[in-house]
């Protein structure tokens, strides 16, 4: 045994560096960092910028890489760019100016960015009094931090409501939104469509809302969860029914069959009922929940695994095999896509509904790179492997405190997008339901 492994070293030692770079181009990071550890040789060879500079690109993304500032790339080698894309060691908060007109403070309200447009819907606001107007807001080409422009098309819309769920179709253009709460308490089962390529066509700001026809509705609903899966399809999970229950089911709209239908999705295993969760597509018909408040009005910090690709669907909880720090359980907050296929959770509220404003970033990658082991992983390992939770150091015009408000990611997930939510007010020892627009850039 000894000697087939004697022969197995000497078999790698005898390799041209062009034939190991080849194979190092496929290894995780962290055994990248560990090969070299072995000997001065493969020490030189995976500090190569030519080998870094794959990884970056297979790791983040070729528009990630290419986004991020040249003068960084001229400064630093491409390790040294790895590391800053991985620790998101330069994430700044700015706080956007917005003239006139701009939409009222809201919570529970949906925040799209759709084709270069951000799409603000509905949303609760003071008086508990719930909305249905639709804001829209052009993204600059350039930079955001000299603010954006809102308007208020002149279009037909859904009833007023809050704690609906609205979600972007960008292989098809389309907006779809489902379900929420009235003023009055009463929650919606319908489905409604807005057609932003329509808008495009025509030159307008906007298109109008449409209801869809469906054969078959979830039961309806408030502070669920949704997004959309791919393959046009959109997932909905949980969330309050009119008696004020909630919901631990899951249903799938699926917009390729005429006329479109929802229908349930039978699991062996679920996430328990909740509300005020997230749900963030990861991958086609592969979708991550975080967080939320149970049944008993418990709140919660755990995250689960959708898998549609599957005859058969499955949910998988994920932080049971994780023993890094996490986020305390929260609801309300919200969950973003950002670069690297990576969740960034921001705010959200406790049990005491005392509001958040800490930033996280959860990495599914990372269950996948975790290989069970009996030994702890080295000081390289832990500098260059990706965790699963991560908890980020923020500069700059902090946002307040705060809970259901809204979030979209912005081009290649550089950076977040805030508007509104609800924040507590010292004065009166009550909440005030905000308009601040915060910029969340994850590049320096």
């Amino acid at each position: 045994m000894e000697i087939e492994e004697e022969q197995g070293e000497e078999w790698i030692k005898v390799l041209g560096s062009d034939q190991l770079l080849i194979v190092l181009h496929f290894l995780p990071v962290s055994g990248i960092v560990a090969f070299g550890l072995t000997c001065h040789r493969f020490y030189d060879l995976v500090s190569s910028d030519s080998l870094w500079a794959r990884i970056c690109r297979r790791e983040w993304g070729e528009a990630v890489v290419d986004a991020w500032p040249n003068s960084r790339l001229r400064k630093r080698s491409w390790k040294q760019l790895y590391a800053e894309m991985l620790f998101c060691g330069a994430v700044a908060w700015h706080h956007l100016e917005q003239p006139d007109p701009l939409p009222l403070g809201r919570a529970s309200h949906s925040m799209i960015n759709a084709g270069g447009k951000v799409f603000v819907f509905g949303g609760g606001c003071e008086g508990g009094i719930a909305l249905g107007d639709t804001w829209i807001a052009p993204l600059p080409s350039n930079t955001l931090l000299t603010g954006i422009h809102w308007q208020l098309p002149r279009i037909q819309n859904p009833p007023a409501r809050f704690g609906h769920s609205c979600v972007y179709l960008e292989d098809v253009g389309l907006l779809v939104l489902f379900g929420g709460i009235s003023d009055t308490g009463t929650r919606y089962l319908d489905t409604w469509i807005n057609d932003t390529t329509a808008a495009a066509a025509a030159a307008a700001a906007a298109s109008s809302w449409h209801l869809l026809p469906v054969s078959h509705s979830p039961l309806a609903r408030g502070a669920h969860a949704c997004c959309y899966a791919g393959d046009k399809k959109v997932v909905v999970f949980g969330g309050i029914r009119n008696d004020g229950a909630r919901l631990h089911d899951t249903w799938v709209l699926d917009l390729s069959q005429e006329p479109p239908s929802w229908r349930e999705v039978a699991t062996q295993a679920s996430p328990c009922a909740r509300s005020g969760h997230t749900l963030t597509r990861i991958a086609t018909n592969q979708m991550v929940l975080f967080g939320g408040r149970g049944a008993h009005f418990e709140v919660l910090n755990d995250v689960w695994l959708l898998n549609l690709q599957d005859q058969r669907p499955t949910w998988t909880e994920l932080s049971r095999t994780i023993t890094d720090e996490a986020p305390s359980p929260r609801a309300g907050h919200s969950a973003s896509i950002i670069f690297g296929n990576r969740i960034l959770i921001f705010g959200g509220e406790d049990a005491r509904r005392t509001k958040k404003r800490d930033v996280w970033v959860l990495d599914p990658e990372a269950v996948a790179a975790a290989a069970p082991s009996s030994s702890s992983p080295t000081c390289s390992e832990k500098n260059y492997g990706r965790k699963f939770w991560k908890k980020l150091r923020v500069r700059g015009q902090f946002p307040s405190r705060t809970s259901f408000h809204g979030a979209c990611s912005l081009g290649t997930g550089h950076a977040v997008l805030v508007f509104g939510g609800m924040v507590d007010d010292p004065s009166s020892s009550g909440i005030v339901f905000n308009s601040g627009l915060f910029l969340l850039q994850l590049i320096p």
